[in-house]
């Protein structure tokens, strides 16, 4: 069955218009809560949400569906995506919903699934929840009024939260004598993030900490980082961190200013793991998207990077299925399964500042172990076309890996929201990054 309300991270749209409406989260909300039901026992599921205005009509309806088919909930208020991961495993949760679209615009957003290990749920999963909705079973299907469940507020979840990611930090460190420029993004980090790090005693300085349920991500957080720069060198901080609207994704600056992104911060934790002996396999996972930087920073120690498909999810399952610890995206999405099930911002901010500590170096210094190529980027317009078959594309692969010959790397990939096919060139140069990412722009164009 092919997904229609399903996309690559769970359900995702304007809120109010379709598939984002309240009657479609009261029906997912039941659907989940029949997936998800027990038969030995009363079922429990968490709901998490970001800053968004729209997130109180959607945890509301999911929590009438739920509770309507037996399922207790527990619904923890604004908290970034990991926290929610973490308190349904601590909690003993059967799964968890985050209400969130990410990095988007205020009037997005989204829900998306945990399982009771804490990983985002399986496809098969998201399937039997969709055709549920999608033929009209879930319709027909009631609870007896003696089972229709209740629900109640975790009041201290920011506080349990807080304690879980300030354990990953090594025991008997401290940050004492570091000032950190903390970027909420206006969004679900908004108290963890400032309390985290003051709290080891940094002096921080908060920026985009008052959301108002519009401003989630507007002109900051980790997709629009300039603020954050801004404010470290005005106020001459040793660090500045950026998180996005839900807090699984981080972008960092160094003293200067200097934008760290995921491929930066990737590169810093893989060689500390690498030279400590505690990176398994010697592997760093990543997306095709990764910049071959990453792996020039790895190899003079032995380390390798793993591509696999664009997304946090395939990132994982191949961490997982590889016995790997260490994952991410370009964009700052970065994993790392000793400490958590997901992307958790707070938490790889936390290791690189350990990083900085332990090597007692500055973050400017341990960036220099990235170096960048330069890279090139198309979208080519299918302008009602059919989309270009993979027989077609992989010609054009072909020739562009036999054209760079080692010097650089191509990626050609149609995009799945979009009628568009994307080109990304890396290379030394850069004017040979774009003088090629055109060439291959056209040939797409012209099929």
């Amino acid at each position: 069955m092919a997904k229609k309300l399903f996309g690559t991270d769970g359900i995702r749209g304007i809120a109010n218009e379709p598939p984002m409406t309240v009657d479609m989260a009261l029906r997912v909300g039941r659907a989940a809560g029949h997936i998800f039901a027990r038969a030995d026992r009363q079922s429990t599921i968490l709901i998490g949400k970001d800053t968004r205005l729209s997130g109180y009509m959607f945890e509301n309806a999911l929590t009438a569906g739920l509770t309507s088919m037996g399922c207790h909930v527990l619904v923890t208020g604004p908290l970034p995506t990991p926290g929610v991961s973490y308190i349904m495993r601590s909690l003993r949760c059967d799964a968890a919903i985050m209400i969130s679209a990410s990095h988007n615009p205020y009037h997005d957003n989204g829900i998306k699934f945990f399982g009771p290990d804490g990983f985002k749920i399986a496809d098969q999963v998201e399937e039997d929840i969709e055709k549920l909705i999608d033929t009209g079973a879930i319709d027909h299907i009631k609870t007896d009024p003696d089972h229709v469940a209740s629900a109640r507020r975790i009041d201290d979840a920011v506080g349990r939260y807080i304690e879980f990611t300030k354990a990953s930090f090594p025991k008997g460190m401290r940050l004492d004598g570091l000032k950190v420029v903390v970027d909420c993004a206006n969004g679900a980090a908004y108290k963890v993030g400032p309390c985290v790090f003051a709290e080891l005693g940094a002096e921080v300085v908060a920026i985009h900490d008052r959301p108002n349920g519009r401003n989630i991500n507007e002109r900051c957080g980790a997709v629009h980082p300039e603020d954050m720069r801004a404010t470290v060198i005005q106020e001459r901080a040793d660090v500045g961190i950026s998180y996005d609207g839900d807090g699984d994704r981080i972008m960092m600056a160094d003293a200067d200013g200097r934008l760290l992104d995921g491929n930066a911060l990737l590169a810093i934790l893989g060689v500390d793991l690498l030279e400590r002996g505690e990176l398994p396999g010697n592997t760093v996972v990543s997306t095709i998207m990764a910049n071959g930087g990453l792996l020039r920073a790895l190899e003079p120690l032995g380390g390798k990077v793993e591509l696999t498909k664009v997304g946090d999810r395939h990132v994982v399952e191949a961490m997982r299925s590889g016995g790997w610890v260490l994952g991410g995206e370009s964009s700052g999405h970065v994993v790392m399964l000793e400490h958590n099930t997901t992307g958790d911002a707070v938490i790889t901010g936390l290791q690189v500042l350990a990083t900085m500590l332990r090597k007692e170096q500055p973050l400017s210094e341990l960036g220099r172990v990235y170096q960048p190529l330069p890279e090139a980027h198309r979208k080519v317009p299918l302008g009602g076309k059919p989309k270009p078959t993979d027989e077609q594309l992989n010609a054009i692969r072909d020739a562009a890996a036999k054209e760079l010959d080692g010097e650089g790397r191509c990626v050609i990939r149609p995009s799945g929201t979009e009628p568009i096919v994307r080109v990304m060139v890396q290379h030394d140069r850069q004017s040979d990054a774009e003088r090629l990412a055109e060439k291959y722009g056209e040939l797409i164009a012209g099929l």
